[in-house]
């Protein structure tokens, strides 16, 4: 009896919307500090929400649970998606206060992004689907252009919006002929309703494709990546550190989700789009970050190649997929906590460092910040022995295992073209002069310095003992 109580009590979707709420009340009747007060209800209540999901307090809810999958796949995703926002709230909070950006409406938005989020990475009905990407997405065109005396950060908004909005209508429009073909809005109805065929109608292969088109938007897969790099440029820097963390890790699922459910049978079709979307993915966020003099926009693209890494598990249509995106998602996640944590306290002539010749001499005042720097390169490079050499290793892996060589070998091809804009930071901070003598200044408060602290060791020492995150993920699946 209390078991069904706690379950019914603490779903953790549920409960994070109530606590977004509380969260705005309580910022909108605090008289003084109602940022920090807000910001840390936030992260508190998104910690909390993640110890429910960890106990497994999940979608039984009412009737409810016919629209929510609760797998280990799912967990393990919603779990990632709680942390990865509640750190980017830690690390950006000093970043807000001092770019007199300190609204408690931001804690509040990013709350009812990250429960849209969740929505996302459990729903099995179209309608759920879509409903989840609004929620999560709204929140995201406000934060974007939050910084209302930007101009950049006013573009960058509404780029986001009128480009969100085209792919939403792309992927109503996929639904609409997925339904029309299948008589189904539910994964488990589609999947009913196409165990008889042996091929797919044509009508339904295009609205198969139109949702891949869709979701390729929200995980910025390429062709159709042309907000990423300016609304990254453009909004505030702590707005893109939560862009680069959180959403990326739940179109993912959200994606594999799709793809291996209700179509999972019919692989052939869609995996000649995911194979585009992949290799064109890896080569143009390696080619295209090396011309960029931003560090910001340099991230965007490193995050649409890393898209397309990760995308080869999906086409490979296997369990070692599956489980290969887990862990490369993992190691995103952790790789890019480290990198935004730096960038969002380093400053150089009291102006926050975002070009990457601003870098230049580094090494010189801030020895041990400079080597972090360079580490978290390495590995995001997948230079062993650091920790992001093992995700690009398990996803090439799971390629090879599915006989698809072509598509390890130009994985590996883009990891080495890419290498070399990595090793463009580290070159700058070691061998380059600045051409000012402006000092640096790293202001970082004591609870982002314990999380750096903790990723540094985990991204250096991860090669010790790889079968942590191995075994966490052995029990995965859809």
């Amino acid at each position: 009896m209390l078991n069904n109580l706690m379950h019914i009590l603490f779903v953790p979707e549920v409960t994070l919307a109530i606590l977004a709420v509380a969260c705005l009340m309580y910022g909108l009747f605090s008289k003084n500090n109602s940022f920090n007060k807000a910001t840390n209800f936030a992260t508190l209540s998104l910690l909390f929400v993640t110890v429910l999901i960890f106990f497994d307090f999940s979608t039984k809810f009412a009737l409810f649970d016919s629209f929510f999958s609760n797998t280990q796949f799912t967990k393990f995703f919603k779990i990632l998606t709680t942390l990865g926002a509640a750190i980017s709230l830690i690390i950006s909070k000093n970043y807000f206060i001092d770019s007199k950006i300190n609204k408690f409406e931001i804690p509040t938005l990013l709350l009812f992004s990250t429960l849209g989020m969740l929505i996302m990475i459990s729903s099995k009905n179209l309608m759920i689907m879509y409903l989840a990407i609004e929620l999560q997405s709204l929140s995201l065109y406000v934060v974007a252009s939050i910084k209302r005396n930007s101009i950049e950060s006013a573009e960058s908004g509404v780029k986001y919006f009128i480009l969100g909005a085209l792919s939403s209508g792309i992927l109503l429009y996929g639904f609409s002929l997925v339904y029309g073909f299948t008589g189904h809005t539910s994964f488990e109805g589609i999947t009913n309703s196409l165990v008889e065929i042996d091929n797919l109608p044509i009508g339904l292969i295009f609205g198969l494709v139109f949702v891949l088109v869709g979701l390729a938007f929200k995980v910025s897969a390429v062709p159709f990546h042309m907000w990423t790099p300016d609304v990254y440029e453009g909004a505030p820097t702590s707005i893109t550190a939560f862009f680069a963390i959180v959403p990326k890790l739940a179109a993912i699922a959200l994606i594999f989700r799709f793809c291996l459910e209700p179509f999972g049978k019919f692989y052939f079709e869609w995996t000649q789009v995911i194979f585009f979307l992949s290799i064109a993915s890896m080569f143009l966020g390696a080619i295209a970050a090396i011309a960029q003099k931003n560090l910001k926009r340099l991230l965007a693209y490193s995050s649409i190649g890393h898209v397309g890494y990760v995308l080869i598990a999906l086409v490979s249509v296997s369990d070692q997929g599956l489980k290969s995106a887990s862990i490369y998602m993992f190691i995103y996640l952790v790789m890019n906590i480290a990198v935004f944590s730096i960038i969002l306290s380093l400053k150089k002539s009291d102006a926050y460092v975002e070009k990457i010749s601003s870098l230049s001499g580094l090494s010189k005042s801030n020895p041990v910040i400079s080597a972090s720097l360079a580490i978290i390169m390495l590995s995001m490079a997948g230079i062993p022995p650091f920790i992001g050499f093992f995700g690009k290793l398990y996803v090439f892996i799971a390629a090879i295992e599915s006989q698809l060589y072509i598509l390890a070998v130009l994985g590996v091809l883009a990891s080495v073209i890419s290498a070399f804009y990595y090793l463009r930071i580290i070159k700058g901070m070691y061998f380059d002069e600045s051409d000012d003598n402006q000092t640096f200044e790293f202001t970082i408060s004591s609870e982002s310095k314990v999380i750096l602290s903790v990723l540094m060791i985990l991204i250096t020492f991860f090669i010790l003992y790889p079968s942590l995150l191995i075994d966490a993920v052995s029990s995965i699946s859809l």
